[in-house]
């Protein structure tokens, strides 16, 4: 498959602005053989929110998003797109994959932090996996990245590819540089992130962006303006979780070399050590 990560600056509130970028690098991907277009977290809503009723007056219904779902089918490509989500009072930071075919599978937060609109918005209760007919994929929203075990469990689900649409800020350099390619390594799947750029309210955005191997290894990565990556790789070769670095001599499996029998405070919500 070929991916693509769109790193770019979001305008605050201004849905019409954000979906015309959107939707012009799915006409220019779609143009370059782009097979699943990422953009980041609330890409087409903007993030930085300090009250409810800003989160509310920012959030959209999935329903706003209809120019992406119709852009999809008739490019033939997947877009996963980032937004604050409106269900009645409540507000989600949700982000949908779209497919040529018609089919949305949607994903909201299920980690929040207390910075920006997460100190509003309500958390996801699902960590699942969706079929494409390029293999299996899970997506993670920024924090979610940080609690190990969200991307161990779509790992486990199956997922090849792990998509996580992000919002880092100054001072989440550790998540970008260090921790991503964690992620990657530890549980051999492909694994993209998608950050923004630019400031909002006071809030600026780091950028760097990028696209990993199994091994997390770094295939493509950005720095702190808008800019696009690509990759193309074949997601079979994130099923086979036996790593040979020397036949014989240094070899691991990283779910079969596993011991789930030692891990149960893992499960509990406060930790053993209080």
């Amino acid at each position: 498959m070929k991916l693509a990560v769109v790193q770019m600056d979001v305008a605050y509130g201004d849905l019409a602005k954000n979906l015309d970028k959107i939707l012009a690098h799915l006409e220019s991907e779609s143009a370059a053989g782009t097979d699943l277009v990422v953009f980041p977290e609330c890409a087409a809503t903007g993030y930085v929110a300090n009250s409810i009723e800003e989160a509310q007056t920012v959030a959209i219904p999935p329903s706003a998003l209809r120019p992406i779902e119709d852009a999809c089918k008739r490019l033939g490509i997947h877009a996963l797109v980032g937004y604050a989500e409106q269900q009645s009072e409540a507000v989600y930071n949700t982000a949908d994959l779209f497919s040529p075919d018609g089919r949305i599978f949607s994903y909201r937060k299920s980690h929040l932090p207390f910075i920006g609109i997460d100190r509003f918005t309500a958390p996801g209760n699902e960590l699942d996996i969706v079929e494409t007919k390029f293999g299996k994929i899970g997506i993670l929203i920024c924090y979610d990245q940080r609690a190990p075990e969200n991307a161990r469990t779509l790992a486990l689900k199956g997922a090849d590819l792990i998509l996580l649409p992000t919002n880092w800020p100054e001072g989440a350099e550790m998540s970008a540089n260090h921790i991503s390619r964690a992620r990657a390594a530890e549980n051999h799947v492909f694994y993209a992130c998608c950050n923004r750029v630019g400031t909002e309210k006071g809030t600026r955005f780091i950028g760097q962006s990028k696209i990993l191997n199994p091994s997390g290894k770094i295939l493509a990565e950005a720095r702190d303006e808008e800019t696009t990556l690509h990759a193309e790789f074949d997601l079979a070769g994130a099923r086979n979780k036996r790593v040979v670095i020397d036949a014989g001599l240094y070899e691991y499996d990283v779910f079969a070399d596993r011991r789930p029998e030692l891990y149960e405070p893992i499960t509990k919500k406060e930790p053993s050590n209080k």
